[in-house]
C-alpha cells in the first residue's frame, strides 16, 4: 500500500503516487519486476527522469539513489534500452 511504500528510501508522495497507479503496492512487487521494468513502465504514461531509475534501484537496495556505482546504473541503462527493443514492439 501507500504507507509501505513510502517507507522506502528514496521514494516520496508523488513517486509513490505513480508506483500505485501502476499497479505497484508493496515493495515485493518492485522487487519482483525490478527497477528497469518499473521505470520503464512508469515511462509509458508520463515523463520520468532516470533519476526515478537511480531512485528505484536505491529504493531496492536500501541506499541513497546518490550513492549507486557508476557500473549499476550502466548496467541498468543496458536493461532498459533491452526492455525498449523488446517490449516496444509487443505494445504496437
Amino acid at each position: 500500500m501507500r504507507a509501505d511504500l513510502l517507507r522506502l528510501r528514496n521514494i516520496g508522495d508523488k513517486s509513490a503516487q505513480w508506483l500505485l497507479e501502476a499497479g505497484y503496492e508493496t515493495p515485493a512487487q518492485l522487487e519482483a519486476d525490478g527497477a528497469a521494468l518499473v521505470f520503464w513502465k512508469l515511462r509509458q504514461s508520463r515523463p520520468v527522469s532516470l533519476n526515478m531509475l537511480w531512485a528505484l534501484q536505491g529504493a531496492l537496495l536500501d541506499i541513497h539513489w546518490a550513492r549507486l556505482p557508476e557500473a549499476m546504473k550502466t548496467a541498468l541503462l543496458k536493461e532498459l534500452q533491452l526492455l525498449d527493443t523488446v517490449l516496444s514492439d509487443c505494445t504496437k
